[in-house]
């Protein structure tokens, strides 16, 4: 599996509140929430965004309440993973159970900068910054976490019978 796009950086603390306003946690619509993702902390991010792009955050990505919705967001708004220094547990877990993929590397996350283009190898553990010319690698998805992300979730790939063997 591989992601290739340009990067949406932030910084430490980004938490959920940030990530999806709660004034528009009224819905369960995956587009409109997609529509209102970063809004406080970056209003044309949703411009900006196209389908495959890479977002980075540095320590502590995702804190805050445990609502589902924000992993959900930024997934609907076309980011195909998320690199980060760090995440909150609860935030990844969720974004494993929606089957957004999410990185640990603290390398990469401190020196990736906003717009680089990135290219991501999940099965080899490997991000490369095309703009930078840089390598940096990370521990390879668990097999289970590659079944969850390539079937679009937890609960697809149940109904796709993917962990009855």
């Amino acid at each position: 599996m591989i992601a290739k796009g340009t990067v949406h950086k932030y910084g430490d603390n980004v938490d959920t509140d940030v990530i999806i306003p709660a004034r528009h946690l009224n819905t369960q619509d995956e587009k409109e929430l997609a529509s209102h993702c970063m809004e406080d902390i970056d209003a044309d991010f949703i411009h900006k965004v196209k389908a495959g792009d890479i977002m980075v955050g540095e320590a502590n990505f995702g804190c805050g309440s445990s609502r589902e919705h924000a992993p959900i967001a930024i997934k609907a708004s076309g980011i195909s993973c998320v690199i980060a220094s760090s995440f909150a547990r609860i935030f990844y877990r969720n974004s494993i159970n929606i089957g957004l993929a999410i990185i640990e590397c603290p390398e990469a996350a401190k020196e990736i900068k906003d717009g680089d283009i990135v290219n991501v190898d999940f099965d080899k553990g490997i991000i490369v910054n095309e703009s930078q010319n840089k390598e940096y690698t990370f521990p390879p998805f668990p097999e289970f976490i590659q079944k969850i992300i390539s079937s679009n979730g937890y609960l697809n790939a149940i109904k796709e019978g993917k962990f009855n063997d």
